[in-house]
């Protein structure tokens, strides 16, 4: 079996081994893989890992060995799922690797809002703190969380550790989900979307994205919220309108968006979002903790397994 991993560096940029899988078959490794090379570096493969590499059905046609993709992520919308299917070609993910880590993430990007932590640490640095006639000083309004209502828009594997985590904080939870009320715990209250909107003071997403849900943040539905509302979203970017977004925040309708990922990745000079100081980004890290790199490279590991001894797991 020929394995080819077509773009590996961002789940393993040096700091974790590939060894396992080369000892499983003959692996070739690419750091990254430009379109126009990904079929001359395939070609021969039985299976491909892929991160980003968007798999088209041209793409498929080229490749006529392939038996196996696996993808090296949860989100597999860069696969042309019906093309690979037709052809037989098996394709897993990576489920719930970086549930903790993700959670996590949601909650340093709520903390800097509320707490204020860089602003002051930095402002400290800076000499600010000792130039003050009192023992301490804010210029900015902190907030606690207890007793805030969080409204949760997706309650899978990150968006149910993310209300565990803000029912301990004392939390009131709010979510839109498609499970039934009577198989969610009991500090979790089922809303519809409307009724999320506009009765929370921290929304947070953790939907997959689909046609049905592309910008579902827009200009609408930002109206129904609350003023001061904190919008959240460690998800897709394609979940929000980023010019409808980037407006409220100029209004001041939203106190701030916390977000880790953006429409277009690395994102346009331009996007709107990067003018607004109250809109908090980061560069779609949240999973990339060692331990959850490490937990997704072991999955790999026995998906490959699996799919070699004729029983697939974790197949989409």
């Amino acid at each position: 079996m020929k394995i080819v991993i077509l773009d590996c560096h961002a789940v393993n940029p040096g700091d974790l081994s590939w060894d396992e899988i080369k000892g499983l078959a003959d692996c070739t490794v690419y750091e990254r893989s430009k379109p126009e090379e990904v079929v001359q570096r395939a070609k021969d493969a039985d299976a491909i890992l892929i991160n980003k590499v968007n798999i088209t059905r041209e793409l498929l046609a080229q490749l006529p060995r392939l038996k196996y993709i696996g993808e090296l992520a949860t989100g597999y919308n860069n696969i042309d799922l019906d093309a690979a299917h037709e052809r037989g070609i098996t394709v897993t993910n990576i489920p719930a690797y970086s549930t903790d880590s993700v959670a996590q993430h949601v909650f340093a990007l709520l903390l800097n809002v509320t707490n204020r932590v860089d602003h002051y640490a930095e402002a400290t640095r800076e000499g600010t703190w000792s130039r003050q006639l009192d023992f301490c000083y804010w210029d900015s309004p902190l907030i606690e969380l207890s007793g805030k209502t969080m409204g949760i828009v997706g309650l899978g594997h990150i968006g149910c550790k993310v209300a565990e985590i803000a029912h301990a904080m004392g939390m009131d939870i709010s979510a839109a989900t498609s499970k039934n009320s009577s198989d969610l715990p009991e500090c979790i209250r089922k809303v519809t979307m409307e009724g999320l909107f506009s009765t929370s003071d921290i929304i947070t997403l953790h939907c997959p994205l689909t046609a049905e849900n592309h910008h579902m943040i827009n200009a609408k539905t930002l109206a129904m919220m609350r003023p001061g509302t904190i919008l959240i979203n460690t998800g897709r970017g394609g979940l929000i309108d980023e010019e409808a977004v980037a407006a409220a925040l100029e209004s001041g309708h939203l106190r701030a968006y916390c977000a880790d990922v953006l429409e277009q990745e690395p994102p346009r000079a331009d996007n709107p979002l990067l003018r607004q100081p109250n809109a908090y980004i980061t560069p779609h890290v949240a999973w990339a903790t060692r331990e959850a790199r490490k937990r997704l490279m072991d999955i790999c590991v026995e998906n490959i397994k699996c799919f070699m001894a004729g029983e697939p797991q974790n197949e989409v």
